[in-house]
Formats: C-alpha cells, sequence, structure tokens
C-alpha cells in the first residue's frame, strides 16, 4: 500500500535552558500576540497526508494559526509541558453544613458514589498526568493519612501540610511554599469538577497570567461570586448579585492555575484569594477566567450532595465541550 507523504517546514520555539519552568516562560506570548523569549529554529519533516489531514483540522484561526503551531502543541502535550506537575487539594475546613457527616468525618472524605470527593479530584488530576499532590489537612486531620498515606497505592505522590488553626483558601499556600517552584495547581476540597486543565493551562500561559479561574455557568448565579469579564480578562467579582443584575453566568468553581509570585502577596495567617488576592491580580490585569462545558457540583450543603449522588457522571475519557 502506497502511503502519501508531505515534506513541510516547520519553526519550532525552544530556550537556552532545559528547565520545565524556563520551558514554560519562553513559551508564554504577551497580549500584543508576540512571543518572548524564545529563540526559533527551522526544522523539515515528513508526515503522512492523513495526519497532516487531522493537523489542519485542528487549525482554527485564532488559538492556532498554521501547522508549526499546531505541531509544536501536540509535541508540547506528549512530553507533558502543557500542564503543571503539581497541585494543592484544599481539605481543612470544618464542613458545619454537612453536620452530622462531619462531626466524625471530614468533608473532602464523604463519599459520592462509593468514592471519596478527594479521590474523584485524584481521578481528575491522573487523567491529566498530574501524580503530585499536597493535601492541605485541618479538620479530623489523621483521617486523610489513614486513607491514602503516601498515595502510592492509588497511583499518586500525596504530601501534606497541616492548619493547626483555620488559614482559608490562601494561608495553606504560605505552608506548602517550599513546594511550589513553578506553575501549580489549587482546587478546593468541596467540589467535583470536570476541566480540561491542559486547555487552562494554555490559555494562562498565553495570556502571561499569575492567575487563572476555572469558570462554571449556573443558571442563578445570585447565590455566588459572579465574574465580569473583558475577553478572557477578569475584571471584578460581583458578589451575590441579584439574578437580573448579574454581570454573567460565569462562576468562580474552585479551581486554579498559579503562578508562584502569588505567593508573595498571601499575607500571614487567615486569608483568602478571592479577597485578599484575585482583586489584586485582577486590577493588574494578570487574573484570567477559562470557562468549561464540564460537569461541577458543590458538595458543601446535604442537598447539593444529594445531587451530585444522582447526577455526578465521573472523569470524562475525552476532552469535548472544554473552552478556550
Amino acid at each position: 500500500m502506497l502511503i502519501a507523504k508531505t515534506y513541510i517546514k516547520i519553526s519550532m520555539h525552544h530556550t537556552l535552558s532545559y528547565e520545565k519552568a524556563n520551558v514554560y516562560k519562553g513559551i508564554n506570548e504577551r497580549a500584543e500576540g508576540e512571543w518572548t523569549d524564545t529563540m526559533k529554529e527551522r526544522i523539515t519533516i515528513t508526515l503522512d497526508d492523513r495526519l497532516l489531514a487531522q493537523i489542519d483540522k485542528r487549525i482554527d484561526g485564532a488559538d492556532i494559526k498554521n501547522r508549526s503551531q499546531e505541531i509544536e502543541l501536540l509535541l508540547s502535550d506528549a512530553l507533558g509541558l502543557n500542564i503543571p506537575s503539581k497541585a494543592v487539594i484544599l481539605v481543612g475546613g470544618k464542613g458545619t453544613r454537612l453536620r452530622p457527616l462531619t462531626d466524625k468525618m471530614p468533608k473532602g472524605l464523604i463519599p459520592v458514589q462509593g468514592k471519596p470527593i478527594t479521590e474523584h479530584l485524584f481521578d481528575l488530576l491522573k487523567k491529566h498526568g498530574i501524580r503530585d499532590v499536597i493535601l492541605s489537612t485541618g479538620h479530623l486531620r489523621d483521617r486523610f493519612r489513614e486513607r491514602f498515606g503516601d498515595g502510592s497505592k492509588i497511583g499518586m505522590n500525596i504530601s501534606y501540610v497541616e492548619e493547626a488553626e483555620p488559614l482559608g483558601t490562601a494561608g495553606p499556600l504560605r505552608l506548602a511554599r517550599s513546594l511550589l517552584k513553578e506553575s501549580f495547581i489549587v482546587s478546593n476540597g468541596d467540589e467535583l469538577k470536570d476541566i480540561n486543565i491542559p486547555r487552562m493551562f494554555r490559555l494562562h500561559r498565553r495570556k502571561d497570567a499569575l492567575a487563572t479561574i476555572a469558570l462554571t455557568s449556573v443558571q442563578d448565579p445570585s447565590a455566588y461570586g459572579v465574574a465580569r469579564l473583558d475577553g478572557s480578562r477578569i475584571v471584578e467579582f460581583v458578589e451575590k448579585p441579584k439574578r437580573e443584575n448579574a454581570p454573567s453566568n460565569l462562576i468562580n468553581a474552585g479551581f486554579y492555575i498559579l503562578e508562584p509570585e502569588v505567593l508573595d502577596m498571601i499575607p500571614p495567617g487567615f486569608s483568602m484569594l478571592e479577597k485578599d488576592v484575585f482583586p489584586k491580580l485582577a486590577k493588574e490585569g494578570r487574573l484570567r477566567g477559562f470557562p468549561f462545558a464540564g460537569q461541577w457540583f458543590d458538595v458543601g450543603t446535604h442537598e447539593r450532595l444529594a445531587l451530585a449522588e444522582k447526577k455526578w457522571k465521573g472523569i470524562s475519557s475525552g476532552d469535548e465541550g472544554d473552552e478556550e
């Protein structure tokens, strides 16, 4: 069988350093759309025409403008450069709205469809090749170590930081500072979510963001903080607006990609990303939003937990439906 092949020339971006952090830095794109801090090397490759046809289908003229960009993107995905390598999951809360369940069991270990909430989050991370996780524990902290240990039995590498007293959503990150040297994920531990993390990370890098927030849509946003957007840039969050006055139906899904520089903005003690950090980043134009179409459930109340038990479909096998 004869297979048609085509020679194409592509320009590949690379940096002077082999460190992953510098690779990330090297392919950041400024707001003006220029590639920065990179060198280009032109190479010629031969591809099966069928492969080339599939590559051409992915060129949308917006995010992917040509074959070179798409091939570079595919190579970055294959080499694991389009994904943060570490995640922090916040599981220290007392879960007062879920009492009496949380009197003897931390919220993150409450089962949904026979599996702890935290383990569903592990499934999301493992789907995208992320194995290194830091659990920030507080209430009934020993139960997490008893359940997961170092994570080796479930294919994870788990470290722990312990909150002697509640530290909010930002304070625990200061405890983990020595472990967070490059782009990293932060996720609330009381939500189920199905997000295309590589696409979210590509937006984060392309827009040179210091923080990117996953945004999910709800029919009635009046009970949440609602994002006001200018393109992908988050201008502000409007807290619990009247439904008719909401700037959008996009709310904070409790899943973030952050740069280590953000740690310098966190004050000592109890602090919240949502109140103490994100508004500052929004004023600087360094806060981005990533709307996604995958499932999301807040399981922080008995009613919402029951809804998730009925309707959660688990982590999808594909990446269809996500946005950039």
